[in-house]
């Protein structure tokens, strides 16, 4: 941590987007680029992040303002292999490995996977096929190129948080789901908790488990925070 050395942070608009000045002085990266960001809301949500500090300066209380800065400093030097990193992930997507038993967990695989599915093949042009156990099966290429073309047609702020949605539920499909707007970040974890609930219905609360949820909570809604204001109207 270091020491507290700005009274105020504040968003200000400069030429292609928005700032963020503390003292009137503008934020640089840290590859010492200008932070400038797309909307008036997420610069806003970054400074308040800054004024927010106490004393001293704690970088983990941040959550955006390592994204922005994934977004301006990485994700334009490695559009291409993020995307084909991204790719991988469908073809061990979590929505397409399901349980053969006990029963009542391959069921609830099916209720609520399914239909994320069934969406990714009717509305992005990308049908996955389902498997039972961790055992991957080789995905159509026709699923995997249009996968692809959506991935490509983003903005390096939705790839940011793409990135980080997908990394976080282990499914391009659920990461992609909300991008597009087909579920929210609390439907997206409790799609993504199904194994982890069917466990706690059973034995109970784990201190761990409890931890890591938590943890998985917490980073998933920082990162839609992130998109939902990086593609703000303000």
């Amino acid at each position: 941590m270091s020491k507290r050395f700005y009274k105020h942070a504040a968003a200000a608009p400069v030429d292609g987007g928005f700032s963020v000045e503390l003292d009137a002085r503008p934020i640089k990266t840290p590859a010492g680029r200008l932070l400038v960001l797309p909307t008036r809301a997420l610069a806003d949500a970054v400074a308040a992040e800054w004024d927010a500090q106490g004393d001293d300066i704690n970088p983990q209380s941040m959550k955006l303002m390592p994204l922005c800065g994934t977004a301006l400093d990485r994700v334009p030097e490695v559009r291409d292999g993020l995307i084909e990193g991204l790719l991988r992930y469908a073809t061990t997507d979590l929505l397409c490995h399901r349980a053969a038993h006990p029963a009542d967990l391959a069921k609830r695989h099916v209720e609520v996977w399914q239909p994320l599915l069934d969406w990714a093949a009717e509305t992005l042009g990308a049908r996955l096929l389902p498997t039972e156990g961790i055992i991957a099966v080789e995905q159509p290429p026709e699923a995997m190129a249009a996968f692809k073309a959506h991935l490509q047609g983003f903005d390096d702020w939705t790839l940011t948080a793409l990135g980080e949605l997908v990394g976080i539920s282990g499914s391009l499909v659920l990461g992609l789901a909300l991008v597009k707007g087909r579920v929210d970040a609390a439907e997206a974890f409790d799609v993504c908790m199904v194994d982890e609930d069917h466990q706690r219905e059973l034995w109970g609360d784990d201190f761990e488990a409890s931890k890591r949820r938590e943890n998985v909570r917490a980073d998933l809604l920082a990162a839609y925070r992130f998109l939902q204001l990086s593609q703000a109207k303000i």
